[in-house]
């Protein structure tokens, strides 16, 4: 399948320049696009995944990614999908912010048949007049009003900085087409117009049927008709310090049937013989919820890789059984990230005691009832004498205590 009819059959394109002559050229050639991020933070999240999946696609079908880091545009700010200015970062974050998205990049995208730049080598050294007298001439105001991008932004206003950052991404366009023989710019929905700004600069530098095309994504809304990417706790990230695998892989596996096999397309590499089967299930099977842990395990393996995948799920499955004894610290610190948590002492204690203390149980009345009944677990082991005690330092590196009431109910206390 040429790369353009899957990216059709995967529901991954929006708008394009000329479809029909992109498809004819990638049918006959292997070529240069790019998509690029600004360094406006020091991770990239899910809603920044979908173009670059796009990217990753395009690499798989043999063609060659180019990404800019934005050190340039994102000391500036790119007023896409923005309803007020951004605030100016200093130049030390912006550079701990291009080290830290680099670095994603190249866990994504791996070392070869892929290249990864920095406008601000080229932007750095544009001075005002350059600016004004090579670029600034070539581009007309009414045109760029008119720019959804600025359009929207008109009644609430917007700096000269802002407005002149579809003049800064069209550089870049023009910089890539001429250096790396980048012929397709990449984008979410809300960059078509700084898209277009540069195809229009660069047929008026380079000529009229320079042959260079644009492509964007469609904005992903849940079936709800919520933004796709948003949970409880915010944003879900790609830096495993901010969302930890566990957190990333539990993300995907509890996506709505109505949303999942949309996921499936977007976010993984699996054919459509394999997604069309996955659709099936969960038409027929939903229950079984096969689809999701399929995207979970896909998603997770690309970003984090297979042992993230392997943890994920041996944490999940030690919560649903109990078995919580043979944990790590680092995956109980995962696992048990959201779930109820105290602050206990590191003394035995009697464990009726130590349950009702430590505000696991209400009363001592009820903590003997549930420990005589069998419903409390201590690091997954049951414990039904009302005279056992409680050593913190016994398990986890003396770090933890696993508490699991009844069969849902796990509560972690922290060993001061």
């Amino acid at each position: 399948m040429n790369i353009i009819d899957e990216l059709k059959w995967r529901g991954a394109i929006n708008q394009a320049t000329d479809l029909d002559a992109l498809k004819e050229l990638t049918d006959n050639n292997k070529i240069a696009l790019y998509c690029g991020t600004d360094p406006t933070g020091d991770s990239l999240h899910i809603g920044h995944l979908i173009p670059f999946m796009i990217l990753k696609r395009f690499q798989l079908a043999g063609h060659h990614p180019v990404i800019i880091i934005g050190g340039g545009t994102g000391a500036i700010g790119d007023p896409s999908g923005r309803k007020s200015e951004r605030q100016l970062q200093t130049m030390d974050q912006v550079h701990h912010n291009e080290e830290a998205l680099t670095a994603q990049m190249k866990k994504l995208f791996g070392t070869e048949n892929f290249t990864i730049v920095n406008n601000y080598d080229w932007l750095s050294k544009i001075s005002l007049l350059d600016f004004l007298r090579d670029y600034g001439k070539l581009f007309n105001i009414n045109t760029m009003l008119n720019k959804e991008v600025v359009a929207s932004r008109l009644e609430a206003g917007i700096s000269f900085t802002e407005f002149t950052y579809q003049i800064l991404q069209s550089v870049d366009f023009l910089h890539l087409y001429r250096n790396n023989d980048v012929q397709l710019q990449i984008g979410g929905s809300d960059q078509w117009g700084n898209i277009t700004a540069g195809i229009d600069l660069i047929h008026k530098v380079e000529g009229p049927d320079t042959k260079v095309y644009g492509l964007t994504i469609p904005l992903m809304l849940k079936a709800d008709g919520t933004k796709f990417g948003k949970t409880a706790g915010g944003a879900v990230w790609l830096d495993p310090k901010k969302t930890s695998p566990y957190e990333f892989y539990q993300f995907w596996i509890n996506q709505d049937d109505r949303d999942v096999v949309k996921y499936l397309k977007y976010f993984t590499f699996l054919s459509k013989e394999e997604i069309e089967e996955l659709a099936e299930k969960v038409e027929k099977e939903p229950w079984k919820r096969e689809a999701q842990r399929r995207l979970a395990e896909e998603v997770t393996k690309f970003v984090h890789g297979p042992e993230a995948v392997e943890e994920a799920e041996r944490i999940s499955k030690a919560l649903f059984s109990g078995d919580v004894a043979d944990l790590s610290v680092d995956e109980i610190e995962q696992g048990f990230k959201n779930m109820p948590s105290v602050d206990v002492e590191n003394k035995k204690e009697n464990i009726v005691i130590w349950l009702t203390d430590n505000g696991i149980e209400p009363s001592r009345r009820q903590a003997r009832q549930d420990v005589s009944n069998g419903a409390i677990r201590i690091n997954g082991e049951k414990v039904d004498d009302v005279d056992a005690e409680i050593d913190p330092s016994s398990h986890f590196d003396g770090k933890f205590v696993i508490v699991r009431k009844g069969k849902k109910h796990y509560f972690l206390a922290r060993v001061k």
